[in-house]
């Protein structure tokens, strides 16, 4: 995957990974209000599907819809992305982000890293 989802696509996405697998009419049943129309959803997902991030099963007319694009690799992507272009690719400025703008408690950043280096042993 080279190019960022859309925001409908990356909706559309996120109610695939949460539900597994769906038909357009379960994916609009979990859309926010207003919904879409049908259509809109059907061309999203097609589009999806042909760009190889959404596989499909037939059932007789209908498909029903998987991800293929796995959650976690698209998270690295778009945090990557981020780290480049909002953060200039430091660690340092999303710790201080996080700190200044989202009011996180040093204290609390420095159990956080604990319990990493923890887990990295």
């Amino acid at each position: 995957m080279n190019k960022p989802l859309t925001y409908k696509e990356e909706q559309i996405m996120q109610i695939l990974w949460n539900l597994k697998k769906a038909l357009v009419k379960e994916i609009m049943q979990e859309l926010p209000d207003p919904k879409p129309p049908y259509t809109t959803v059907a061309s999203v997902v097609r589009k999806l599907a042909d760009q190889g991030l959404v596989g499909h099963q037939a059932f007789g007319t209908t498909y029903q819809y998987f991800p293929i694009l796995k959650k976690s690799k698209y998270r690295k992507q778009v945090f990557k992305n981020m780290m480049q272009n909002y953060f200039g690719s430091s660690p340092e400025q999303v710790i201080s982000y996080f700190m200044k703008e989202e009011n996180v408690d040093p204290e609390e950043l420095k159990e956080w890293f604990e319990k990493l280096k923890d887990k990295n042993k």
